[in-house]
């Protein structure tokens, strides 16, 4: 039986179709490669957001080859996509796939004869990420990703709840959906249409609700621009999709918004966060935000810190700007020092700490819908994992009888980065449905 080996580099996307890649290599007779055994077939996943993230699938491909010398390496991804010959002319790699779409036609040379519909596990994780679409239309100036993958792709609703079925049989109880754009879901399908004949994001949730079984959704990312009433109304009438939205802020300047080219403005974003506060309860909202844009001035950086206090975030990614070659920023005046940037982002992050310890203390004395995910490293005897509000908790509960179940744990105190709480029922002989 032939042996493969799989690397993944980058987003929740790449980490779906790697899965997709790997379970269509088993059904065609590939098992993965044991730790220290060789590998007939390696295949990488690449990622190009950053200059750093070219560098490191250049090294994860050398070293493929160092120790699987003998091995066939197929190179998929951005960077695959972006700079091609470059890829082609590492050291093991005798195929370079440039496009998703001609995945089987690529992967036929290898044995690949028969595809499947979509995945039914989600190796190494005890929540399954689900790929909806592909493809961003959007031309925000310090990013790389639209002219690698620039044609919008939608997955039916029907192929979706099929592979989520399959999943939550397989016994996940948290489904991630995610995409390139995640908000431009149907876009492609819809366009044209009568409106009556549309499918976009909510329609899918509406359709994810009517499924059996115990689970619940989560959305991986969406702008601001698009969390419009269709979708906000879907949301608050799922019995599935968690109070939880992950909202790309970027920076709260609508001078530097508009140098990269986002689609709101400080005011618009913080209405949605308003619409959204009212029609859920008490949702927690995550973020991005890119520290030392060109031309970031104190004021700008000063309305970023004045909107995450208003937002309350219950947490920031916080990213220092670095030039991406190939995309408008990278050309921009007022480079902002590093040094700047390193206090700014300390800054950013005290800011972080006192608004997410802030909705923390407000979960004391509620439910939350926790997804196990181990053992808490601190404390014996104890669980651990994900709340439906993205608020990790810990609860009294043996972990390993309990992995990947949904608890409901009432929140009765903040220890750091956690919440601690007690679980409402017997988790070890009752089983716990969502509220």
């Amino acid at each position: 039986m032939p042996t493969c080996r799989l690397v993944t580099l980058g987003c929740k996307v790449n980490q779906y179709e790697t899965q997709y890649v790997k379970e269509a290599l088993e059904i065609n007779g590939y098992r993965e490669a044991a730790d220290g055994e060789r590998a007939d077939l390696c295949i990488v996943n690449t990622c190009t957001v950053t200059g750093e993230g070219d560098a490191k699938s250049r090294t994860a491909v050398r070293r493929l080859n160092q120790h699987n010398p003998d091995a066939r390496i197929v190179v998929m991804g951005c960077y695959a996509t972006r700079d091609p010959a470059a890829v082609a002319n590492l050291p093991g790699v005798v195929r370079v796939v440039t496009d998703k779409a001609s995945l089987a036609d690529d992967l036929r040379d290898f044995g690949v004869e028969t595809l499947p519909a979509g995945i039914t596990r989600f190796d190494d994780h005890q929540r399954a990420f689900v790929k909806v679409q592909d493809g961003c239309l959007l031309n925000c100036t310090y990013c790389i990703i639209p002219s690698v993958r620039p044609s919008l792709r939608s997955r039916s609703i029907d192929a979706i709840s099929a592979e989520v079925s399959d999943l939550v049989a397989s016994g996940y109880h948290e489904i991630v959906l995610t995409g390139v754009h995640l908000g431009h879901y149907g876009l492609d399908a819809s366009k044209g249409k009568p409106k009556a004949e549309w499918r976009r994001l909510w329609h899918l949730l509406d359709g994810l609700d009517r499924l059996p079984g115990d689970f619940r959704v989560r959305l991986s990312s969406l702008e601001a621009a698009e969390a419009r009433d269709d979708l906000v109304r879907a949301m608050s009438r799922s019995h599935r999709v968690v109070p939880h939205l992950h909202l790309c802020l970027q920076s709260g300047s609508d001078r530097i918004l508009l140098a990269m080219k986002r689609r709101y403005t400080s005011g618009s974003f913080l209405r949605r966060v308003e619409r959204l506060k009212q029609a859920l309860d008490a949702p927690a909202f995550t973020t991005d935000v890119i520290v030392g844009f060109p031309g970031e001035t104190d004021a700008d950086f000063e309305a970023t810190l004045n909107i995450s206090r208003e937002v309350g975030f219950a947490k920031i990614h916080i990213f220092s700007y670095s030039p991406r070659a190939g995309t408008p920023a990278a050309r921009l005046p007022g480079a902002v020092p590093p040094a700047i940037m390193k206090e700014r982002c300390e800054r950013l992050r005290a800011v972080e700490r006192a608004t997410a310890t802030a909705y923390r203390e407000s979960m004391l004395g509620r439910n939350l819908d926790v997804l196990v995910e181990g053992a808490d490293p601190r404390r014996a005897d104890h669980a651990q994992g994900t709340s439906c509000r993205y608020v990790p908790v810990s609860f009294r509960g043996h972990a390993p009888a309990l992995m990947r179940t949904l608890v409901t744990v009432r929140a009765t105190r903040v220890e750091g980065d956690l919440i601690l709480g007690e679980p409402v029922a017997d988790v070890l002989n009752t089983r716990v449905s969502l509220l």
